[in-house]
């Protein structure tokens, strides 16, 4: 079992920053990929980065490229989402997700078999 607890979230103005941690317990944290997701009221739940094991390796859909960073620290259990340049549109509960271990990196939720309950941000105009 992995339990994942995200924090960070709030309200920030458009143009702002955040920065959101997810936490994870047990021993298999550096095995698995990780992946950030988030669901704005009435809309599914859609894919927002990934890292690898290692952390070598991060993608990122087209909506928050070159806008957000994916980090993780294995030694502390914990992957991080940078955010800048935020726009309302960003506004959403932001979730993160531990993909079964030794495996690859996707952006499909089917790819996850951890959540975390979600962080909510919203973002002004």
């Amino acid at each position: 079992q992995v339990q994942l607890v995200e924090s960070g979230g709030g309200l920030v103005q458009a143009g702002g920053s955040l920065r959101l941690s997810c936490a994870a317990s047990g021993r298999t944290f550096g095995s698995r990929a990780m992946g950030w997701f988030r669901q704005a009221p009435g809309k599914e739940r859609e894919f927002v980065g990934g890292i690898s094991r290692s952390g070598g390796g991060t993608y990122y859909a087209d909506s928050v490229s070159g806008r957000f960073t994916i980090s993780r620290d294995n030694a502390k259990n914990t992957v991080y989402l940078q955010m800048n340049s935020l726009k309302p549109e960003d506004t959403a509960v932001y979730y993160c997700a531990a993909g079964p271990p030794y495996s690859g990196t996707g952006s499909s939720l089917t790819a996850y078999d951890y959540w975390g309950q979600g962080t909510q941000v919203t973002v002004s105009s």
